[in-house]
């Protein structure tokens, strides 16, 4: 994936990209996909307890009520591999910080990056925010294991 012999997924991080490639192909709009991130990544490794400890409950799969056309103007191509960019991106974020392992939280830096205010969205209407969840997963990091 990246060039760099040993990289590999955690099984956590693993999961978590097996699970959006099953939801987030079928999304009708980018804002649709990050909610599905939201939903995976709430359910495995260390940013799936952060989730959970900032009260990020599981949400039922809903999209606004758009006409065909307005769905079909905002989805992606089929060709598009949206799944395999976060990947690639979190792939590196594990390179910059010098590990062999891609965790959750480079995935979730990942996310970040490719939808930004869309993502930020998704956890807002959950209830919190990118700041509070980078907030915990610092401190999360700080405690003694």
């Amino acid at each position: 994936m990246s060039g760099r012999k040993g990289l590999r997924f955690s099984a956590d991080a693993a999961i978590v990209l097996a699970l959006a490639e099953t939801a987030v192909p079928f999304a009708v709009s980018p804002e649709d996909e990050a909610e599905r991130w939201v939903r995976v990544l709430r359910l495995h490794g260390q940013v799936g307890t952060a989730l959970q400890a900032l009260g990020v409950g599981e949400a039922p799969l809903e999209t606004p009520a758009q006409s065909p056309a307005a769905r079909a103007a905002r989805r992606r191509a089929a060709t598009d591999d949206v799944v395999g960019t976060v990947a690639r991106r979190a792939a590196r974020l594990a390179i910059a910080r010098e590990s062999d392992t891609i965790a959750t939280v480079d995935l979730l830096f990942a996310v970040f990056d490719a939808y930004r205010g869309a993502f930020d969205r998704a956890l807002y209407i959950r209830g919190t925010t990118r700041d509070e969840l980078i907030e915990h997963l610092r401190s999360a990091a700080r405690q003694p294991r």
